[in-house]
């Protein structure tokens, strides 16, 4: 067993995300949150808006409603289309506006069906407030962002891997998290996607860990280090210092005792972090140095072993 160690920083789900865009102008007659980072529970009033837009979108609703209603009891069937057609496409307006399922439920239910001037802005999920980019009494216009918010219950941490440990991220794969944030406490997550492109600047490969129920503790931006525990079976290994690379082939020096080194040719399988898997070329148990022991008299000793070779 080998452990694989990579730098991330964590991220929100992108699904997670709720950015509030006004489709269209009004003013925001209050809010029920008062300020970034605070948590919010699904079904929480969010704001209070009132828009002359969207209160013509509930009316033409409600209209469409009462014709949707009694549509299967009269017209043709291109005229029961028509109809359906049009109650889905005005409830895909008031969708727009981030009006819950169930409020546009309770919208079917009016007796009378008379829309409200003032509409409650609510919360699709439990979540944190990340950005809020209005005030009580403001106006706001089509395409203008209000808030977002952000579930924080599962997050991901993209993490950069050495190109040559991409044959070993497997999807699924189970990876520990630890941040110096939280020094006494361990994450668990999965791999679940494996970037196929290179970073051309830094010669890594990414991977996209997965982590569920962080408790609101693995925040977007932090830093984290990743850490991968793959079972290998046995192999034949040496340190990566030990070995010099001379272009065409890579070279250790095997220790004979006395003084004495042994150039051998080597060839090389898989790095494991600070190890390169031996495929031919050495035996188990044989000494290798590495560039620590090439402190003392190392040029002397190397060029006396090439030339005796």
């Amino acid at each position: 067993t080998f452990s694989i160690r990579a730098a991330g920083g964590v991220e929100s789900e992108i699904a997670r995300r709720r950015d509030f865009i006004a489709p269209a102008s009004g003013s925001v007659v209050s809010l029920g949150i008062s300020s970034v980072g605070e948590k919010v529970k699904k079904d929480q009033t969010l704001l209070t808006i009132y828009s002359a837009d969207l209160l013509n979108e509930e009316n033409d609703f409600a209209n469409a409603v009462a014709t949707y209603n009694v549509s299967p009891n009269f017209g043709t069937r291109r005229m029961i289309g028509n109809i359906e057609a049009q109650f889905q496409a005005a409830k895909n307006r008031l969708l727009l506006w981030n009006l819950t399922t169930n409020q546009i439920a309770e919208l079917e239910k009016w007796t009378t069906r008379v829309p409200r001037d003032t509409v409650e802005i609510r919360a699709p999920f439990s979540g944190v407030v990340q950005r809020i980019s209005i005030e009580p009494g403001k106006n706001f216009g089509a395409g203008d962002e209000l808030l977002e918010l952000t579930d924080l219950s599962q997050v991901w941490i993209w993490a950069d891997f050495y190109r040559n440990e991409l044959p070993l991220l497997k999807k699924d794969l189970p990876v520990e998290i630890t941040t110096s944030s939280w020094p006494d406490e361990m994450f668990h997550g999965k791999i679940a996607v494996v970037d196929p492109f290179l970073n051309s600047a830094t010669r890594t490969i990414r991977a996209r860990i997965d982590v569920e129920k962080p408790d609101f503790k693995l925040l977007p931006e932090m830093f984290v280090n990743a850490e991968l525990k793959i079972d290998d079976g046995e192999q034949l290994a040496v340190p990566v210092n030990a070995v010099l690379p001379t272009g065409e082939h890579n070279i250790v020096f095997v220790d004979k005792g006395g003084g004495k080194l042994q150039p051998r040719f080597v060839q090389l399988g898989r790095q494991f972090g600070n190890f390169y898997e031996i495929k031919s070329g050495l035996s188990e148990g044989e000494r290798v140095v590495d560039s620590a022991n090439f402190l003392i008299d190392a040029e002397s000793q190397i060029q006396g072993a090439l030339k005796s070779w």
